[in-house]
């Protein structure tokens, strides 16, 4: 390694006219009186949201609490990451009754009392996503990083009684604020990498087919001049992928200008298939845990009484008539395919978190994401026996409770996980000892 004596600071940002890189960890990053250790990993906490519950037999493992030795019909897709899986069977959202698709949203991460208001006089909790930002955010950019798929645009009520922001808003920061969730892949983008002048300055630049990179091109060839061979290639495929990110962005701003009737419930210039879409959010989650923008993220795969149809899967109907299925087998089986869908587009992230280096391991090795939904059968809008999974580190484990458990207690256990140590967490009334953990720990 060149760099020997003075190291190169966590922080580094490749600097340029609208533009702030951040760089993976690196070797050289490692103080130089420990160079021959690894640099150790950073702990980071994700978490996604799919909306409506699901047919929890085909989600719900066959195997008893204990090694989680084979994946239930919809979690088929996470076979590879089998071994940092933990699936949590019987989990319980109490605060969310009576049960409504907004309370389900807006119970998931706060495992509060939604307060019952149609105007602005609204009241939740603080999420867990939040009490973990206020700790693990403190050295990034980004405190955390609020993602989602589609608009979040209605107000007023949205929900018997309850107002539309807490169908819109999975993270508040406080009782009062929540915090709104970006959708396009372009301003989630420039929230990572942009830097300088205003939002409109920067899209009028984007707009001349110029990369985010191109006005760093100095800062990068300086930086690899001072780097040994292993960094500069992980600065390369690190740099190769947010250009990559980027292409994908500008190819879809240019499809999008070609099509005559949008679709009202998304944003303009995204890609016109919802895989594709919801791929470019998870790879945007990757740079941003990858290059330490943020140590938090949540996501919203889809919103709550979404009448989307998933062509890809066979499933032409709508999602939210569908979970009312009155127990008729084969609109069960079409909300489970749908259910398998969402979690094989999760399976994508993982999987690229598991190939994506990060000191001695990888990124899965380093992070815990949770993904789930705060309903559990959506044709009753009940709140018990959620589909529920995390995945990260140390896993391969079925925690499978006799009786409802608090949700607030998984949330209190990744908590301390990833380092954030409170006594309680909302209802909570305990941790869970079997959930796996960060290798990093």
């Amino acid at each position: 390694m060149i760099i020997t004596r003075k190291t190169l600071d966590r922080r580094t940002l490749l600097r340029g006219a609208g533009s702030a890189i951040a760089l993976p960890l690196l070797d050289a990053m490692t103080p130089a009186l420990n160079a021959a250790k690894a640099a150790k990993p950073i702990k980071r906490l994700g978490y996604v949201y799919v909306p409506m519950g699901s047919t929890i037999a085909e989600w719900t493992p066959a195997c008893p609490h204990g090694k989680l030795t084979e994946l239930s019909p919809t979690l088929q897709s996470l076979e590879a990451m089998r071994d940092q899986v933990t699936v949590v069977t019987n989990m319980e959202l109490r605060n969310s009754y009576p049960g409504t698709h907004a309370t389900s949203n807006a119970g998931f991460l706060s495992a509060a009392t939604a307060k019952w208001t149609e105007s602005t006089d609204y009241y939740l909790g603080t999420t867990a996503d939040q009490v973990a930002a206020k700790t693990l955010g403190k050295d990034t950019r980004l405190p955390s990083l609020e993602l989602a798929m589609d608009m979040m645009s209605m107000v007023g009520q949205c929900d018997n009684g309850y107002a539309c922001v807490y169908q819109n808003n999975l993270s508040w920061s406080s009782p009062t604020s929540p915090l709104p969730a970006e959708a396009h892949p372009r301003v989630a983008f420039e929230r990572l990498f942009g830097e300088g002048g205003s939002a409109a300055d920067r899209r009028r630049e984007a707009k001349q087919d110029a990369s985010l990179l191109d006005a760093v091109r100095e800062r990068i060839a300086e930086l690899q001049s001072k780097l040994g061979p292993s960094d500069r290639t992980r600065v390369s495929m690190y740099l190769d992928s947010v250009r990559e990110v980027e292409r994908r962005i500008q190819k879809a701003e240019a499809e999008a200008a070609n099509t005559a009737l949008p679709d009202l419930d998304r944003p303009v210039g995204v890609p016109a298939a919802y895989a594709d879409h919801a791929k470019l959010m998870f790879d945007l989650q990757l740079l941003a845990l990858q290059g330490d923008v943020t140590r938090v993220i949540s996501f919203q795969l889809a919103r709550e009484t979404s009448n989307r149809t998933y062509p890809e899967v066979g499933v032409t109907e709508a999602h939210h008539p569908l979970t009312h299925h009155g127990n008729n087998p084969v609109k069960m089986l079409r909300v489970a395919k749908i259910n398998a869908f969402h979690v094989s587009l999760f399976a994508y992230l993982l999987k690229r978190l598991k190939e994506t280096p990060d000191g001695g391991g990888s990124l899965l090795d380093s992070t815990l994401y949770l993904y789930g939904s705060g309903m559990g059968n959506p044709d009753k809008h009940d709140h018990t026996n959620l589909p529920v999974l995390v995945a990260g580190g140390r896993g391969g484990r079925h925690v499978r409770f006799d009786k409802p458990v608090p949700m607030a207690n998984l949330h209190l256990t990744m908590l301390e996980r990833a380092g954030v140590n409170i006594d309680k967490f909302a209802d909570s009334n305990g941790r869970i000892v079997d959930l796996g953990e960060p290798l990093a720990l």
